[in-house]
């Protein structure tokens, strides 16, 4: 099965990604890890204003095979949570890279998110 892996994004072993939107960074999780969760029912997400440093756990993805955390893949300040998904979770499933995304990110150093897998990279890590 091939999975959907945008390349204008930045991957973490652990299966989120993250894109450069408005000055800030937005994350989520990739087509690959909404497919392995399955049927996603609920979602748990930081308060803004939370200081995360890279690989810190910062929510939990619940489905109905598993209970999965999630981990910040920079360092940063969460600016926004995607608070349409506490209604609507199943977004994660449906749009992954579009309204399924979790936490905008700010304070964010370019170096850290260059540091991440490309697209080819993580691919080949799902593959």
């Amino acid at each position: 099965m091939t999975f959907d892996v945008p390349a204008e994004r930045r991957y973490t072993e652990s299966h989120e990604w993250i894109e450069r939107v408005d000055g800030g960074f937005r994350v989520g999780i990739t087509d690959f890890a909404q497919d392995e969760l399955g049927d996603i029912v609920f979602v748990e997400l930081p308060a803004e204003g939370e200081a995360l440093e890279a690989g810190d756990e910062y929510g939990v993805i619940e489905s109905i095979k598993a209970v999965s955390d999630v981990y910040a893949p920079v360092a940063g300040t969460v600016a926004a949570a995607n608070e349409t998904l506490l209604d609507a979770p199943e977004l994660i499933n449906d749009d992954p890279y579009g309204d399924g995304w979790l936490i905008e990110l700010e304070g964010v150093d370019d170096s850290d998110v260059e540091g991440l897998l490309d697209a080819d990279d993580y691919r080949e890590q799902t593959e």
